[in-house]
Order: structure tokens, then C-alpha cells, then sequence
């Protein structure tokens, strides 16, 4: 029991920590924080991130957002870098070289080369005073009190205030380019949330036939369109094929249980009016949430006034949405 509860309270302190470190980055972001930012949006370059150790790791994470992001990014290892990978760097990039202390022997030896290139240097470092700081044209100030590990060595608050801060950068970026949903489309066409982002309605629907009868179709006629298109339920059309209702499923077995003649019942008897639909050109995670708005399983998908066909939450399922 004492140890569970030492656990928990380790596990709380490294987290306290680690975000009141977090929340005091905001005293930090200054003007030259801003500056850094323009600059790189003004550039033709690209961004290419150094680090060693931890701060390779965490670069490499701030790498992959900005990719992400609409910003071009590049990670090179601060050990590798005297040893051919300079070569990557072109004369318009700007370099951002992620240190806590700012004077490892590695970013001592780096930050020379770095200047005779012409390379704008951005420090990302937690000691303003350090070597790197001092030689840098932009500083983003990730300063710390302590780390979270007891012994106040192990990388710990350091490379999680590090990383917050290239989520900052990268997300003033990604505002200041206007890059919009569509955009991060382009680069996450993979996976369920690619999916959310580019599947529309019309690319669901056209894999289902399209249930429909007229408003004076019998019972029998209701069920059979029911039945052989196994969507669960029929649109009801008139003469011009406008969609005036549907009939689901729930709706047979309320009107067998009203006590209906069975042998006289019409579509137009038991057919909800205005059932809910949704264009064809809409995003199908917009048919998910309008039907968990109302409860319910399926939408008419339709073009302008003209029904198209069904979107049933199965689809959805099927396409790894839901």
C-alpha cells in the first residue's frame, strides 16, 4: 500500500513539474520569439533542426509537425553534421539547434560551420547565457527551474518544455501560411483521420443501391425494396422522383403493432415526413455527427433536390470513420 502510494505521488510531482514549466514558457515568448517567426515565413528555405541525445529526439518530432504542417523540415544529427551531413544545409535554410545547456562540445563545434555557411541559427536552449544563445540570430527561450527527475539530471522537463515550444512555432507557422483542413489533408492521406478529412458523402454512396418507392406503394411493395436493398429502409418519392419521406425499418414494426390493416397501409401512411439528409458533397464525418445528433442510423444523401442514395453508419464503420 505504501509503495502504490509513493507511486502516485511521484508520478503527480513529475507532472506538476513538468507543467508549471510548461505554463511559464508564456513568459518567454517575447519579440524575438515573433521575429523568428516572420523571418522564417519570409524565407525561401527551408527549416533544418539539430540536436544530440534527447534534443535529437525531441527534433526529430519537431520535424515531423512542421512536415505536417505546411512548414519543409529537415533533421540533422549535431554529431553527424561534421561528418558530411552539412552538406543538406542550402544557403537560404534556417537551422534551429535544440540544447538545454547550450555548450555540449558537439554544438560548440557545430555553431562555427553553421555561421560560415550563412545560415540563420535559431537556438532553442535553456541557458540564455550559453555558447549557443550567445551566437545565435534568434533564441527561443526554453528555460527551466529544475528537472522532474529527482536528481535534477535526466532530461525529463527539459525536453517536454522543448517540444511544447516547437509545437508553438509550428502552429504560429502553420496560422500565418493560412493552412487550412483541406491542406493538412494533403499531407495525412492515411488512416482515419485522412479519411475525416477528404471523404465526402459521394464516396460512400455509390457503393449502395438506392431504396425508394412511390407514396401509394402497398405494404408488400415497402417491404421487398426494404428487403432487397438491405439498406434498412426506403425513400418514399413522388411522380418526380422528390423525396417526400422515408420508411426504416422501426417504422414497419410500429405500424404492425398500431393494429394498421396490414392489406390496405400505403407509404405515404407510415412514412416519416422531412427525414434528415445531407448533400452528397458534404465530409462523411459530417453524416457521423448529424447522426449522432439525432439518434439515428442513416441519412438520404442527396444531390441538390435529387436523392442519390443512403449513408448508413455501417458504411462509416467500414471506412474506419466511426
Amino acid at each position: 500500500m505504501k509503495l502504490a502510494k509513493n507511486i502516485k505521488s511521484s508520478a503527480i510531482q513529475v507532472l506538476q513539474k513538468e507543467a508549471d514549466a510548461v505554463q511559464n514558457l508564456i513568459n518567454y515568448i517575447d519579440e524575438d520569439f515573433v521575429t523568428c517567426v516572420e523571418a522564417i515565413l519570409a524565407s525561401p528555405g527551408r527549416v533544418v533542426i539539430t540536436g544530440i541525445g534527447k534534443s535529437a529526439i525531441v527534433a526529430n518530432k519537431i520535424v515531423a509537425t512542421l512536415n505536417s504542417t505546411g512548414t519543409p523540415a529537415l533533421f540533422m544529427h549535431a554529431a553527424d553534421a561534421i561528418h558530411g551531413d552539412l552538406g543538406m544545409i542550402q544557403k537560404d535554410d534556417f537551422v534551429i539547434c535544440i540544447s538545454k545547456s547550450g555548450n555540449t562540445p558537439e554544438i560548440k563545434v557545430l555553431v562555427p560551420l553553421l555561421k560560415r555557411l550563412g545560415s540563420k541559427l535559431i537556438a532553442l536552449v535553456s541557458n540564455t547565457k550559453s555558447y549557443l544563445a550567445e551566437h545565435a540570430d534568434y533564441v527561443l527561450n526554453a528555460t527551466i527551474a529544475e528537472e522532474a527527475c529527482p536528481n535534477n539530471l535526466a532530461p525529463t522537463t527539459s525536453t517536454t518544455v522543448h517540444m511544447a515550444l516547437g509545437d508553438a512555432l509550428a502552429v504560429c507557422l502553420l496560422e500565418a501560411r493560412g493552412f487550412s483542413s483541406e491542406d493538412f489533408a494533403k499531407y495525412h492521406p492515411g488512416g482515419a483521420l485522412g479519411k475525416q478529412l477528404y471523404l465526402t458523402v459521394a464516396d460512400v454512396v455509390p457503393k449502395n443501391l438506392v431504396p425508394k418507392v412511390s407514396e401509394s406503394a402497398p405494404l408488400s411493395e415497402i417491404i421487398v425494396e426494404i428487403s432487397s436493398k438491405r439498406l434498412g429502409a426506403t425513400a418514399v418519392v413522388d411522380n418526380n422522383d422528390q423525396l417526400l419521406g422515408i420508411i426504416t425499418d422501426g417504422d414497419l414494426r410500429r405500424m404492425l403493432l398500431s393494429g394498421a390493416d396490414i392489406n390496405r397501409v400505403k407509404a405515404s401512411e407510415i412514412m416519416t415526413k422531412n427525414p434528415k439528409s445531407i448533400a452528397q458533397a458534404e465530409f462523411a464525418i459530417r453524416a457521423l455527427n448529424q447522426m449522432k445528433e439525432h439518434n439515428i442510423t442513416q441519412l438520404v444523401a442527396m444531390d441538390g433536390d435529387k436523392i442519390v442514395g443512403f449513408i448508413h453508419i455501417h458504411d462509416l464503420m467500414k471506412e474506419g470513420i466511426v
